[in-house]
């Protein structure tokens, strides 16, 4: 059930295998005889400075995949490797004890919450605990139809059924670990009680009827760095521009909201084009290789983030599989650079993507 929670996403999973794929579709030309003996991999992203073109984008309920550690751990894997850690605004550790154990870059991932007074009350929380910039993510209006969730009838916390029962018995340390742990929850919400999980949450307490109007409220609000998550077109891009966005944020939302939408591969360089000199640009989705971040930085992002990527990592070895996994995306980045023939983040540009004639 925890498996099919990371690998799954909406419907029949269209979006997230292109996602993928489009990467590998992308082919590169280098530039021979150039010094590459100092690759030069640190940039600065909505005013960070990080040692890395890569980041942690927020994901839900971490101590899902890793009880005893979850978003902790995934913050000081980020903070060791010198990149910024985004936390979920639904993450399973509250804000403030994230903060306590950290003292790296850090973002906050917010929703436009039908109670205003919520959301303004978590803004300053997040500010009163260092928290440097805020991620409003616009894509989800309604939760997406993950399918493999409710196959599983999995829900966040989990709950004893047949299905889960089941499939926790045959892994017991993993059960020992939930047993022994806090419930995994909303934390920052979990006065908010709501039968059936963050699923539910989402659909009764998630606004919908949010306009750009309400983004531009968030962003006054909050009064710091601010992103918009979600964007797929370039009219969206500018309308973010419009209302004050230092970042546009690409994103699908890992195929797990609308399937069949593209790949943000394949919307950045449009994207990019629409919005480049007003606002900075984060792309995310299908990042496997580092290889896959040479390419997003080429075709106009100024950072990647990274969400599966770091998950995997996380169940599989805590934050000894965090800090991995983010070194062998680190290793692979410097070695693309290398073999094309640009040793710094700012070589990176759309000429090293072969176009092949039609």
């Amino acid at each position: 059930m925890v498996f099919d929670y990371i690998d799954g996403a909406a419907d029949d999973e269209l979006t997230l295998k292109r996602s993928v794929t489009a990467f590998q579709d992308i082919e590169l030309v280098w530039d021979a005889l150039v010094d590459v003996a100092t690759i030069d991999t640190s940039t600065t992203i909505m005013g960070q400075a990080m040692r890395l073109p890569f980041f942690i984008s927020p994901t839900a309920a971490s101590r899902l995949f890793h009880p005893r550690g979850g978003e902790i751990v995934v913050a000081r894997a980020a903070q060791r490797a010198g990149v910024v850690y985004s936390t979920s605004s639904i993450a399973s550790t509250k804000l403030e004890d994230i903060a306590a154990a950290v003292n790296g870059p850090r973002w906050f991932q917010v929703y436009v919450w039908k109670d205003r007074g919520l959301v303004t009350e978590t803004l300053a929380r997040a500010k009163a605990a260092g928290f440097t910039g805020v991620i409003l993510t616009v894509d989800v209006p309604v939760a997406g139809n993950r399918e493999r969730d409710s196959a599983n009838r999995f829900t966040i916390p989990p709950r004893v059924n047949w299905h889960t029962a089941t499939q926790a018995l045959a892994r017991p340390g993993y059960l020992w670990d939930l047993m022994t742990t806090p419930a995994i929850g909303p934390a920052n919400f979990m006065h908010l009680a709501v039968e059936g999980g963050v699923i539910e949450l989402i659909n009764q307490q998630f606004d919908r009827t949010v306009t750009l109007r309400d983004a531009e409220w968030l962003r006054e609000t909050w009064g710091g760095k601010f992103a918009v998550k979600g964007i797929a077109t370039p009219a969206d891009g500018r309308r973010c521009v419009e209302i004050g966005a230092d970042a546009v944020w690409i994103s699908n939302h890992g195929g797990r909201q609308l399937d069949t939408a593209p790949a943000t591969i394949d919307t950045l360089p449009a994207i990019a084009d629409a919005v480049r000199g007003d606002a900075e640009i984060i792309v995310d989705g299908g990042v496997r290789r580092g290889s896959d971040i040479v390419k997003a930085l080429a075709l106009g992002a100024n950072a990647v983030a990274i969400g599966r990527a770091y998950l995997w990592g996380l169940a599989a070895g805590g934050e000894a599989g965090v800090s991995r996994a983010i070194e062998i995306l680190e290793t692979e980045l410097k070695r693309t650079m290398a073999l094309l023939g640009r040793p710094r983040i700012a070589d990176l540009k759309p000429d090293i993507v072969f176009k092949r004639p039609a």
